[in-house]
């Protein structure tokens, strides 16, 4: 009995469950995920929609907190991409601030980490990568193509570091994604396992507490962190495709 009270399983909490019933999760079922999904939009809409509305000289804090992530944002575009890539701001801008809402979510207690699945991370960086690509082929043409060709080394290692830089391409959705969702994941297992030991030492649990605190403070942290580098990753991405390399 002893070891069944002290039974701890962190992956739980990643399970995708239909919101009504038990049955099996089909592509139209109702599920946690889209529940949480749902709240991020929400949340997003409140912020940008509802709390701008009024738009005081005097702002209020929901106005003055999208103020500065709206001016946030758009020095990243602006210093990374260049004025050519400011045309692509509110994309970015909704990226950002979905992937920020959803990770803050996923730290509400008995809430779902919809970010912690690879099959919205990876969504979300191949809509960037296959996007970056079309427009990198619009702009430049046949010409985006010399990315891979580095003029700069010398002749004969050249179709060594072409090999390189189109795998290290290809490879871009996959980094993009595993780095999003492996960091949410890890953290919040980290997170169940302190609390299954908290819940089981009893009396001696307040060592389990502080530790639960300060892992939960941490990510905090890596939920902006990781909303932050996904997006300036994007922004990388998109210079690519507006400027020409090598």
């Amino acid at each position: 009995m002893a070891a069944e009270g002290f039974a701890i399983h962190p992956m739980d909490q990643f399970i995708i469950r239909p919101l009504f019933g038990d049955g099996q999760v089909h592509w139209y079922t109702p599920t946690n995920m889209t529940l949480w999904l749902f709240f991020a939009v929400l949340a997003v809409t409140a912020l940008m929609v509802l709390g701008t509305r009024r738009r005081a000289i005097v702002p209020t804090r929901s106005q003055s907190v999208a103020e500065m992530i709206y001016g946030f944002v758009y020095s990243m575009v602006e210093d990374v991409t260049g004025k050519e890539g400011v045309k692509y701001f509110p994309y970015v801008m909704t990226l950002f601030l979905f992937i920020l809402f959803a990770n803050v979510l996923g730290l509400v207690p008995l809430s779902f980490t919809s970010t912690s699945h690879i099959a919205v991370t990876a969504t979300l960086a191949l809509l960037v990568f296959f996007g970056v690509t079309i427009l990198g082929f619009v702009n430049q043409g046949i010409g985006f193509l010399g990315m891979f060709w580095v003029t700069s080394a010398p002749l004969a290692i050249r179709p060594i570091l072409a090999v390189i830089e189109v795998v290290s391409y290809f490879v871009r959705p996959v980094s993009h994604s595993i780095r999003l969702g492996g960091n949410l994941m890890a953290g919040h297992a980290v997170i169940k396992v302190f609390a299954g030991f908290a819940g089981a030492l009893g009396i001696a649990s307040v060592v389990p507490i502080f530790a639960i605190t300060a892992i939960y403070a941490l990510e905090l942290l890596v939920a902006v962190v990781q909303a932050y580098v996904f997006t300036i990753l994007t922004c990388v991405y998109l210079r690519d495709a507006l400027h020409s390399h090598h």
